[in-house]
C-alpha cells in the first residue's frame, strides 16, 4: 500500500530480520516507491529463507503483496520461516526437507495462483511451466545463473516475461563477486575451523562467483590454482595472481576445493583419483551437483561423521586415502555462514523488486531476459551515492 514505512521504521519479531532491513536502504525505497504496482499481486516465491531475504518479503508483504513461500532443500533459517509466518505469510517448508519435500512445497506455493513469481534456480518457474500458468499470471524472476539456463534450455515456457537476476553485470559484480567470495570462506571457517593462510586452494570456476572465492582466499594468504574453460576468464585469473591448470593439475596438491563452476560433474573419477589424503570439498554453486556422486560412492569404503551429520563427512576410498565433503557439497556461505553480506543482497533483491514491477507493467516481451538496463543505472547511481555519502536526487 502506498505510505509503507521506510525499511528503519519496520519491526519484526526476529533480531536478524530487524538488523537486515536497518541496512537495506536501497529495498526499502523501492518497495515503497513500488507499492502502488505491487499491491494486490498473488507472488509465488522460491527464494533461501533467511534474514536478508525475510526483510525483502516483510516489506513485500507490508505493502500488500499476498506472497505464498518455500526455500530451498538445506539452507532455510526454521527460526526466520517462523517469524514470517507471523506476518501471515504463507510459508512451506523446513531446513531439514529434501527433495520430495521440496517438489510438494513447489506444488503448495504455486496453489495460490499466481499473478507474479520469484524464483531462484528455476524450480518454481520450470512447475509452472509444465503444469500451465494461470490466466492471470504475467511473468516473473530468477535469482541465478544456474536457474537462467535450465530456463532457456527447458521445452517448457511460461509465454510471459522471465528476468534473470543474475545476467545483471551490477550484480555479478556486487554480489557475487564481492559478496560471495566473502561469505564462502567465511562459510569454510566455521565448518572446518581451519587457518586460510598458507593454504593451498582450488577453484573450480572463475567466474564472478568463483573469482570472488579465488581472490577472498589470495587476500589473505592461500595458495591459489583454478581450473577454467573459458580462456579469457583464464587469463584473467593469471593476470590477477592465480595459477591455472587442468582440473586434475589444480587438485593433485590442494587441501580444499571450492567447486564454482555451476555444472554437474566437474569433479568425477580423475579428479578423485588426484586428490591428496585430507582434502576438503566445499560447494559454492546453486544445486550441489558439481561433485559427481555416483563416482564418489564407488570409490568410498565407508564413511566418517566429523561432528553434526553431513556437516564434515569423511569418505575414506579404496586406498585409504579421505576426502571430506562439507555440508553435502551445499552452498556454504548459507549452509555455514548467514549468506551474502546484507549490503550485497540489498542490491539483488531491489533488482529483483523492480523487475516484478518491470513485469507487472506489462512492458517486457515474453521469454527469458537480462534485467533492462535502465533498472540497472538507476540502481547503480542509488548505490554510488549510498557508497559515497552523497545524494545527488535529493533523496535521504
Amino acid at each position: 500500500m502506498p505510505g509503507t514505512p521506510s525499511g528503519a521504521d519496520l519491526r519484526l519479531p526476529h533480531p536478524d530480520v530487524n538488523w537486515a532491513i536497518k541496512h537495506m536502504p536501497l529495498t526499502a525505497r523501492a518497495v515503497e516507491e513500488l507499492a502502488p504496482v505491487l499491491a494486490g499481486k498473488r507472488l509465488a516465491m522460491c527464494l533461501h529463507i533467511e534474514p536478508k531475504t525475510a526483510a525483502l518479503v516483510t516489506l513485500l508483504a507490508r505493502a500488500g503483496t499476498r506472497i505464498s513461500l518455500t526455500g530451498s532443500p538445506g539452507t532455510t533459517h526454521d527460526d526466520v520461516a517462523d517469524a514470517l509466518r507471523g506476518e501471515g505469510v504463507a510459508v512451506f517448508g523446513r531446513r531439514g526437507d529434501d527433495e520430495a519435500d521440496h517438489a510438494r512445497n513447489i506444488a503448495d506455493v504455486l496453489a495460490c495462483d499466481p499473478d507474479l513469481t520469484l524464483d531462484n534456480g528455476g524450480d518454481l518457474t520450470l512447475a509452472l511451466a509444465a503444469t500451465g500458468a494461470p490466466a492471470g499470471y504475467a511473468g516473473g524472476t530468477e535469482e541465478t545463473t544456474t536457474g537462467g539456463l535450465r530456463l532457456r534450455q527447458s521445452p517448457d515456457q511460461t509465454g510471459k516475461p522471465i528476468v534473470v537476476i543474475n545476467d545483471s553485470a551490477l550484480k555479478l559484480l556486487v554480489e557475487n563477486e564481492f559478496g560471495v567470495g566473502q561469505t564462502v570462506v567465511q562459510g569454510l571457517m566455521n565448518a572446518a575451523n581451519l587457518m586460510i593462510p598458507g593454504v593451498r586452494a582450488a577453484v573450480f570456476g572463475y567466474g564472478p562467483c568463483g573469482k570472488g572465492v579465488a581472490d577472498t582466499l589470495a587476500h589473505l594468504g592461500a595458495r591459489v590454482a583454478v581450473c577454467e574453460i573459458d580462456p579469457i576468464r583464464a587469463l584473467h585469473a593469471i593476470m590477477s595472481g592465480h595459477r591455472v591448470g587442468s582440473s586434475v593439475d589444480v587438485v593433485s596438491d590442494a587441501q580444499v576445493v571450492f567447486m564454482a563452476t555451476g555444472h554437474p560433474g566437474v569433479i568425477g573419477t580423475a579428479e578423485l583419483d588426484a586428490l591428496p589424503d585430507g582434502t576438503v570439498l566445499a560447494g559454492v554453486g546453486h544445486f550441489p551437483w558439481e561433485l559427481d556422486r555416483d563416482a564418489l560412492t564407488a570409490s568410498t569404503l565407508r564413511t566418517v561423521e566429523y561432528g553434526d551429520t553431513s556437516r564434515r563427512r569423511g569418505h575414506v576410498l579404496a586406498d585409504g586415502r579421505e576426502v571430506v565433503l562439507l555440508d553435502d557439497g551445499r552452498m556454504l556461505n548459507l549452509t555455514a555462514a548467514n549468506g551474502n553480506p546484507i549490503q550485497a543482497m540489498d542490491l539483488g533483491l531491489t533488482l529483483q523488486a523492480r523487475s516484478l514491477a518491470a513485469v507487472c507493467t506489462g512492458d517486457l516481451a515474453a521469454g527469458v531476459q537480462s534485467v533492462p538496463t535502465h533498472i540497472e543505472q538507476r540502481i547503480a547511481s542509488d548505490l554510488v551515492d549510498l557508497l559515497s555519502g552523497s545524494d545527488r536526487s535529493g533523496r535521504r
